[in-house]
């Protein structure tokens, strides 16, 4: 296994599909709009196994000071060998001079995400108001 690195956008619908329904993601069951939502992302790194997306980190961002990273997902199968950790790296050195780069973690991907160097802000809760129309 030779896994390949690539900082792209454009992506097939069912590609796409296929990775976010294999972690068992919502986002899976709306391709069109992951399509779209992928290809207005600010930066996208993406790893793939002899073709095949394994594994994808996007980022949004206001260009300037302020980067996201919204998505990062490792099919289960690949995950444990440092994908993740190398998408996290990616972005991070292409964001290396912004003063705040932010995630949102469920608790299980805290301790994830504290060995990529991100800490826990402890007077910061997330809020979301969800709601996908279809």
């Amino acid at each position: 296994m030779e896994i390949k690195y690539k900082k792209i956008k454009d992506f097939q619908e069912k590609e796409l599909q296929d990775l976010f329904l294999s972690v068992e993601w919502d986002s899976g069951n709306y391709p069109e709009k992951l399509k779209m939502a992928i290809k207005n992302s600010h930066r996208v790194y993406s790893a793939f196994d002899n073709g095949k997306l394994v594994g994808l980190i996007n980022a949004l961002s206001d260009g300037v000071m302020t980067v996201y990273f919204h998505y990062l997902l490792v099919r289960p199968e690949y995950q444990g060998q440092g994908i993740g950790k190398k998408l996290v790296e990616l972005m991070l050195d292409e964001y290396g001079d912004f003063a705040r780069k932010a995630v949102i973690a469920y608790d299980t991907e805290i301790e994830f995400y504290k060995k990529c160097g991100f800490e826990v802000g402890e007077d910061k809760s997330a809020m979301f108001v969800t709601y996908l129309k279809t």
